[in-house]
């Protein structure tokens, strides 16, 4: 797995580690415990491409100046056969180090000879993650903060795989509890209504044309034999129809959106396989329970969260949280992974440390459990915003929005700003092919270098392996910046899956689009000297290469034409 950004970061503290050891040995500075200090990519290249504050942070052990300590550092730091050519003293101390040709040809290479595999990391080191996301209630259809999630969270699924994590993708069906209830209530009331129409909907009843179809779908294959049949009967033969028929709609909505899970987990096998039941023994006997006024109430605020949380109604009903920390449980005990990362919205912030003082009192560490918060969409379309609602029926459905907009830009904008972060999604900007649309930009990119290598191949160019001697020629600012910014590649992607943001990734392809772009505007490809031609040929590749690398990750087309 190459990174040789990596590399070149634990070559530098070698190099100042063995300077200073002469240093010492030469009595230049007293044997004294080296403090920690810090090697990092400079904001501005004229600084260098690595940096390090070593000689800062030396001043006070060794009683010197800041740059007298760089100055016999630089000094005693022998270059020879490392990745970097130059090294010397700016500022106050500082110590800046150039990369050499030989690394720039390396990570060209590196980015072609690993090809699909560039940027892989081992950063999960095979752990056993477990991301569940979008978990809509199979009440009705998906809503657009759903198509958010949906995009996050198996985008996240990916970078983590690329990260090195053995990764799971999974849906968490509520099936049972409360709003099964009301979804019964609903189909109930709206199957009647097709008999008697005095019959009132009730205030807090799903309200969406979906009950309707589901209702009128139900009476032509049934007519009127539940009209006069027991409630209880009435209600579970409907929602024994509808519910099916909505987690398959789910299921391919998701499918239409190349969202792909390896389990679709129903919360009712919770509760028929006394898994929800266990949980209140096991919360019991931990001593961080009590009973008040019938109800069994969870000490949660003795672990951290803001109050206490009840467990079981005096009706002798487990509330919600019960069967939510069974299957939090069932996650990380019973199925044994490692992490389990749920992507939940903006209304979960208070989840979190209930949910964490539940599994610190059933003995599993509470940091295997991590949430990602996302906040609210928006839809814009000519500046104005689409009024979301699902109660009303009037809410803009998954489905309805990949029918306006392509898969590719949905995916892609969801992407584009941190899950915590609230987002306006653009509905003209995602249908326009122009360079304000950044996926069709970042799509651009990988079209125009295959274009580029199709002219060359008729132009009668033979495309050379990637050799240093052509690589070496690489000299300009624009292919400088592409290739060092290429190495940065796998700790994005370890940064990515650490802080569970993929917005970083597409933000990495508009930029490394950006970056080819203005090497293709500044720096001729045809008509140059062979080496310079063929150099320039293996850092188009590399690009292309890294392009496609992280479109196929985030599941989105790669064009070779546009």
């Amino acid at each position: 797995m190459t990174n040789l950004i990596k590399d070149a970061s634990e070559q530098v503290r070698e190099l100042v580690m063995k300077a200073l050891g002469d240093c010492v040995a030469e009595e230049i500075f007293p044997a004294e415990a080296i403090p920690a200090f810090n090697v990092e990519i400079p904001a501005d290249p004229k600084n260098g491409d690595m940096s390090t504050n070593v000689a800062m942070v030396c001043a006070r052990t060794f009683r010197s100046a800041p740059r007298k300590i760089a100055e016999a550092i630089c000094e005693k730091i022998y270059l020879d056969g490392s990745y970097f050519s130059k090294c010397e003293v700016a500022g106050a101390g500082f110590i800046n180090f150039f990369f050499s040709a030989q690394w720039f040809s390396q990570v060209v290479m590196s980015v072609i000879s690993d090809g699909e595999h560039y940027g892989d990391t081992d950063y999960g080191k095979g752990k056993k993650a477990l991301v569940e996301f979008v978990s809509a209630n199979p009440t009705g259809p998906m809503h657009i903060g759903n198509a958010r999630g949906g995009a996050i969270g198996d985008c996240l699924a990916a970078v983590m795989d690329k990260a090195g994590f053995e990764v799971a993708r999974e849906f968490y069906v509520n099936d049972a509890g409360n709003q099964i209830e009301k979804f019964k209530t609903s189909l109930e009331v709206r199957y009647l209504q097709l008999f008697n129409p005095e019959i009132e909907m009730p205030e807090d009843a799903y309200l969406g044309e979906d009950i309707i179809n589901h209702a009128k779908n139900f009476a032509e294959i049934n007519g009127d034999k539940y009209v006069e049949a027991d409630s209880e009967e009435r209600r579970q033969a409907l929602c024994d129809f509808a519910l099916p028929i909505n987690i398959q709609t789910l299921e391919d909505d998701l499918g239409k959106y190349r969202i792909t899970y390896d389990k679709w987990f129903r919360e009712s096998t919770l509760h028929n396989d006394g898994s929800v039941q266990d949980i209140i023994e096991k919360l019991k006997a931990s001593g961080y329970t009590y009973d008040l006024e019938g109800a069994l109430w969870f000490k949660s605020s003795e672990l951290g969260d803001e109050k206490d949380r009840v467990l079981v109604r005096a009706n002798g009903i487990p509330t919600y949280f019960v069967p939510d920390i069974a299957y939090h449980y069932n996650k990380l005990v019973t199925r044994g992974y490692d992490v389990a990362i749920d992507v939940l919205g903006a209304d979960h912030h208070g989840y979190i440390p209930r949910m964490k003082a539940a599994l610190t009192a059933l003995g599993v560490d509470a940091n295997k459990l991590d949430i990602v918060i996302m906040q609210m969409v928006n839809l814009v379309r000519n500046g104005e915003k689409y009024k979301l609602s699902k109660r009303s029926g009037k809410a803009i459905t998954l489905s309805t929005l990949l029918d306006e907009i392509p898969i590719d830009a949905a995916r892609f904008f969801f992407n584009l700003r941190e899950p915590d972060s609230h987002f306006d999604f653009d509905l003209d900007l995602a249908v326009s092919q122009t360079s304000q649309n950044p996926v069709y930009y970042v799509q651009y990119a990988h079209a125009r270098i295959c274009s580029v290598l199709r002219k060359l191949k008729d132009e009668g160019v033979e495309i050379a392996e990637p050799k240093a001697e052509n690589l070496g020629t690489l000299t300009a600012p624009e292919e400088a910046e592409i290739i060092k910014y290429m190495a940065t590649l796998p700790n994005v992607i370890n940064e990515s899956a650490k802080n569970y943001d993929p917005a970083r990734i597409t933000r990495y392809a508009i930029d490394l689009a950006t970056m080819y772009h203005k090497f293709y505007t500044n720096c001729r490809i045809m008509g140059e000297e062979e080496a310079v031609m063929q150099g320039r040929i293996s850092l188009s590749i590399a690009v292309k290469q890294v392009i496609k690398n992280i479109l196929d990750m985030l599941k989105i087309t790669c064009p070779e034409s546009m």
